[in-house]
Protein backbone atom coordinates (compact mmCIF):
# COMPACT_ATOMS: atom_id res chain seq x y z
CA UNK A 1 0.00 0.00 0.00
CA UNK A 2 1.12 3.64 -0.47
CA UNK A 3 2.18 5.48 2.44
CA UNK A 4 -0.73 7.95 3.53
CA UNK A 5 1.80 10.85 3.83
CA UNK A 6 2.95 9.83 0.69
CA UNK A 7 -0.20 10.37 -1.21
CA UNK A 8 -0.74 13.46 0.22
CA UNK A 9 2.56 15.34 -1.17
CA UNK A 10 1.22 14.28 -4.42
CA UNK A 11 -2.04 15.54 -4.10
CA UNK A 12 -0.33 19.07 -2.64
CA UNK A 13 0.52 20.34 -6.25
CA UNK A 14 3.10 22.84 -7.11
CA UNK A 15 4.21 25.10 -5.26
CA UNK A 16 4.32 27.62 -7.64
CA UNK A 17 3.11 28.27 -11.08
CA UNK A 18 3.79 30.79 -13.59
CA UNK A 19 1.38 32.94 -14.56
CA UNK A 20 1.46 32.95 -18.10
CA UNK A 21 -1.97 34.81 -19.19
CA UNK A 22 -0.71 37.67 -16.71
CA UNK A 23 2.44 37.87 -18.45
CA UNK A 24 0.86 37.96 -22.04
CA UNK A 25 -1.28 40.76 -21.02
CA UNK A 26 1.34 42.69 -19.43
CA UNK A 27 3.76 42.26 -22.60
CA UNK A 28 0.31 43.42 -24.78
CA UNK A 29 0.49 46.47 -22.36
CA UNK A 30 4.26 47.35 -22.67
CA UNK A 31 4.56 47.17 -26.34
CA UNK A 32 1.36 48.62 -27.34
CA UNK A 33 1.98 51.73 -24.76
CA UNK A 34 5.89 51.74 -25.87
CA UNK A 35 4.61 52.48 -29.55
CA UNK A 36 2.69 54.75 -29.04
CA UNK A 37 4.79 57.09 -26.38
CA UNK A 38 7.99 56.68 -27.71
CA UNK A 39 6.53 56.13 -31.48
CA UNK A 40 6.70 58.98 -34.11
CA UNK A 41 4.36 62.02 -33.74
CA UNK A 42 2.55 61.55 -36.50
CA UNK A 43 1.11 58.25 -35.09
CA UNK A 44 -0.12 59.46 -31.83
CA UNK A 45 -3.87 60.40 -33.45
CA UNK A 46 -4.58 57.28 -35.12
CA UNK A 47 -2.60 54.88 -32.42
CA UNK A 48 -4.84 56.70 -29.82
CA UNK A 49 -8.05 56.27 -32.25
CA UNK A 50 -7.42 52.71 -32.90
CA UNK A 51 -7.61 51.27 -29.31
CA UNK A 52 -9.38 53.88 -27.19
CA UNK A 53 -13.21 54.71 -27.19
CA UNK A 54 -15.42 57.48 -26.45
CA UNK A 55 -18.06 57.52 -23.93
CA UNK A 56 -20.59 59.02 -25.88
CA UNK A 57 -20.26 57.24 -28.97
CA UNK A 58 -20.19 53.76 -27.15
CA UNK A 59 -23.69 54.80 -25.48
CA UNK A 60 -25.35 56.31 -28.24
CA UNK A 61 -24.35 53.14 -29.99
CA UNK A 62 -26.25 50.78 -27.67
CA UNK A 63 -28.96 52.78 -27.39
CA UNK A 64 -29.52 52.57 -31.21
CA UNK A 65 -30.41 50.04 -33.56
CA UNK A 66 -26.61 48.84 -34.70
CA UNK A 67 -25.62 47.04 -37.33
CA UNK A 68 -22.30 45.23 -38.37
CA UNK A 69 -19.98 48.16 -39.43
CA UNK A 70 -20.64 50.05 -36.03
CA UNK A 71 -19.79 47.04 -33.70
CA UNK A 72 -16.31 47.56 -34.09
CA UNK A 73 -17.03 50.45 -31.90
CA UNK A 74 -17.27 47.86 -28.75
CA UNK A 75 -14.00 46.63 -29.25
CA UNK A 76 -12.78 49.99 -27.80
CA UNK A 77 -14.18 49.27 -24.47
CA UNK A 78 -11.70 46.32 -24.74
CA UNK A 79 -8.42 47.22 -26.52
CA UNK A 80 -8.68 50.90 -24.56
CA UNK A 81 -7.46 48.28 -21.68
CA UNK A 82 -3.68 48.17 -23.33
CA UNK A 83 -2.89 51.78 -24.23
CA UNK A 84 -1.37 54.06 -21.47
CA UNK A 85 -0.99 57.90 -21.58
CA UNK A 86 2.29 57.88 -20.01
CA UNK A 87 5.17 56.16 -18.38
CA UNK A 88 3.60 56.55 -14.84
CA UNK A 89 0.14 55.51 -15.73
CA UNK A 90 1.64 52.33 -17.37
CA UNK A 91 4.27 51.17 -14.55
CA UNK A 92 1.58 52.20 -11.79
CA UNK A 93 -1.03 49.85 -13.59
CA UNK A 94 1.66 46.99 -14.13
CA UNK A 95 2.65 47.44 -10.08
CA UNK A 96 -1.16 46.80 -8.88
CA UNK A 97 -1.29 44.35 -11.80
CA UNK A 98 1.32 41.76 -10.63
CA UNK A 99 0.61 42.58 -6.61
CA UNK A 100 -2.69 40.86 -7.13
CA UNK A 101 -2.83 39.04 -10.56
CA UNK A 102 -0.27 36.37 -9.91
CA UNK A 103 -2.65 35.06 -6.52
CA UNK A 104 -5.71 35.45 -8.69
CA UNK A 105 -4.27 33.80 -12.03
CA UNK A 106 -2.41 30.56 -8.81
CA UNK A 107 -6.52 30.26 -7.78
CA UNK A 108 -8.48 30.55 -10.97
CA UNK A 109 -6.54 29.18 -13.79
CA UNK A 110 -4.74 30.91 -16.76
CA UNK A 111 -7.73 31.20 -19.07
CA UNK A 112 -10.37 32.30 -16.60
CA UNK A 113 -7.48 34.80 -15.47
CA UNK A 114 -7.74 36.30 -19.22
CA UNK A 115 -11.28 36.23 -19.06
CA UNK A 116 -11.82 38.11 -15.97
CA UNK A 117 -9.46 40.83 -17.19
CA UNK A 118 -10.91 41.38 -20.34
CA UNK A 119 -14.80 41.30 -19.74
CA UNK A 120 -14.54 43.08 -16.16
CA UNK A 121 -12.45 45.59 -17.83
CA UNK A 122 -14.74 46.13 -20.57
CA UNK A 123 -17.68 46.08 -17.95
CA UNK A 124 -16.16 48.95 -16.17
CA UNK A 125 -15.18 50.94 -19.22
CA UNK A 126 -18.97 50.16 -20.29
CA UNK A 127 -19.98 52.26 -17.14
CA UNK A 128 -17.52 54.50 -17.77
CA UNK A 129 -18.70 55.36 -21.01
CA UNK A 130 -22.27 55.73 -19.20
CA UNK A 131 -20.88 57.77 -15.92
CA UNK A 132 -18.88 60.46 -18.85
CA UNK A 133 -21.63 60.14 -21.57
CA UNK A 134 -22.19 64.36 -20.72
CA UNK A 135 -18.68 65.10 -19.29
CA UNK A 136 -16.51 64.82 -22.25
CA UNK A 137 -15.56 63.31 -25.76
CA UNK A 138 -12.38 62.67 -24.93
CA UNK A 139 -10.57 59.64 -25.60
CA UNK A 140 -10.59 57.18 -22.36
CA UNK A 141 -7.70 54.67 -22.53
CA UNK A 142 -5.81 52.72 -19.78
CA UNK A 143 -6.12 48.98 -17.92
CA UNK A 144 -7.10 50.77 -14.42
CA UNK A 145 -10.99 49.02 -14.61
CA UNK A 146 -9.31 45.94 -15.38
CA UNK A 147 -6.37 46.09 -13.09
CA UNK A 148 -9.20 46.68 -10.08
CA UNK A 149 -11.25 44.22 -11.48
CA UNK A 150 -8.49 41.92 -10.33
CA UNK A 151 -7.97 43.14 -7.01
CA UNK A 152 -11.54 42.97 -6.47
CA UNK A 153 -11.44 38.81 -7.67
CA UNK A 154 -8.58 39.08 -5.36
CA UNK A 155 -9.73 40.49 -1.92
CA UNK A 156 -13.39 38.14 -2.54
CA UNK A 157 -11.01 35.07 -3.20
CA UNK A 158 -8.43 35.73 -0.35
CA UNK A 159 -10.08 38.22 1.94
CA UNK A 160 -7.75 36.91 5.28
CA UNK A 161 -4.30 36.73 3.59
CA UNK A 162 -1.56 39.17 4.60
CA UNK A 163 0.35 41.12 2.09
CA UNK A 164 4.43 41.71 2.44
CA UNK A 165 5.46 45.37 2.05
CA UNK A 166 8.11 47.13 2.58
CA UNK A 167 7.09 50.48 4.61
CA UNK A 168 9.54 53.56 5.16
CA UNK A 169 9.94 53.94 9.08
CA UNK A 170 12.24 56.69 9.32
CA UNK A 171 15.26 56.34 7.07
CA UNK A 172 14.99 52.51 7.04
CA UNK A 173 12.43 50.32 4.99
CA UNK A 174 10.91 47.92 7.37
CA UNK A 175 9.30 44.56 6.03
CA UNK A 176 5.75 43.38 7.33
CA UNK A 177 2.92 41.65 6.55
CA UNK A 178 -0.18 43.92 6.52
CA UNK A 179 -3.65 42.35 5.90
CA UNK A 180 -4.76 42.84 2.12
CA UNK A 181 -8.37 43.84 3.61
CA UNK A 182 -6.62 47.04 4.72
CA UNK A 183 -4.43 47.37 1.66
CA UNK A 184 -7.02 47.52 -0.52
CA UNK A 185 -9.46 49.42 1.82
CA UNK A 186 -7.05 52.10 2.03
CA UNK A 187 -7.31 52.07 -1.74
CA UNK A 188 -10.66 51.64 -2.47
CA UNK A 189 -11.11 54.59 0.12
CA UNK A 190 -8.82 56.82 -1.99
CA UNK A 191 -10.25 56.38 -4.81
CA UNK A 192 -13.74 57.43 -3.18
CA UNK A 193 -12.06 60.53 -1.93
CA UNK A 194 -10.72 61.24 -5.63
CA UNK A 195 -13.66 60.58 -6.74
CA UNK A 196 -15.35 62.63 -4.76
CA UNK A 197 -12.63 65.94 -4.67
CA UNK A 198 -10.09 65.11 -6.89
CA UNK A 199 -9.42 66.01 -10.62
CA UNK A 200 -12.15 66.33 -12.21
CA UNK A 201 -13.69 63.03 -14.36
CA UNK A 202 -12.11 63.57 -17.98
CA UNK A 203 -8.67 63.66 -16.60
CA UNK A 204 -9.01 60.48 -14.71
CA UNK A 205 -11.52 57.90 -15.13
CA UNK A 206 -12.28 57.19 -11.30
CA UNK A 207 -15.20 55.39 -12.47
CA UNK A 208 -13.69 53.08 -14.26
CA UNK A 209 -11.79 52.34 -11.06
CA UNK A 210 -15.20 51.55 -9.06
CA UNK A 211 -16.51 49.93 -11.06
CA UNK A 212 -13.72 47.07 -11.57
CA UNK A 213 -13.62 46.77 -8.24
CA UNK A 214 -17.29 46.19 -7.89
CA UNK A 215 -17.77 43.88 -10.92
CA UNK A 216 -14.48 41.52 -9.30
CA UNK A 217 -15.76 41.47 -5.95
CA UNK A 218 -19.04 40.27 -7.69
CA UNK A 219 -17.25 37.77 -9.99
CA UNK A 220 -15.33 36.60 -6.78
CA UNK A 221 -18.25 35.62 -5.09
CA UNK A 222 -19.68 33.66 -7.97
CA UNK A 223 -16.33 31.63 -8.51
CA UNK A 224 -16.84 30.78 -5.13
CA UNK A 225 -20.46 29.35 -5.30
CA UNK A 226 -19.79 27.16 -8.71
CA UNK A 227 -18.02 23.77 -7.80
CA UNK A 228 -14.62 23.49 -9.42
CA UNK A 229 -14.02 26.86 -10.78
CA UNK A 230 -11.21 27.38 -8.17
CA UNK A 231 -8.03 25.75 -7.19
CA UNK A 232 -8.27 24.90 -3.54
CA UNK A 233 -4.91 24.72 -3.06
CA UNK A 234 -4.44 28.31 -3.40
CA UNK A 235 -6.92 29.69 -1.76
CA UNK A 236 -6.21 31.15 1.53
CA UNK A 237 -3.05 30.43 1.81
Amino acid sequence: MTPRYQSRSLSAGPSWIWPWSLSLLSVVMVVVSTIYLAGRSDWFGDWLELFSFRPRAIVDLLAASTNGESLWLLGGLFSALFLHVDWIHLLGNLAYFWAFGVSVEKAVGHFKFLLLFLILGGAANLYTAWHLYDAQQLPVIGASGGVSAIMGVYLGLFPRRRMGLWLPLGLYLQFARVPALLVIGSWFTLQLLYSAFGPPAHEVAWAAHLAGFAVGLLAAVLLRLLPGTLCLEYRDE
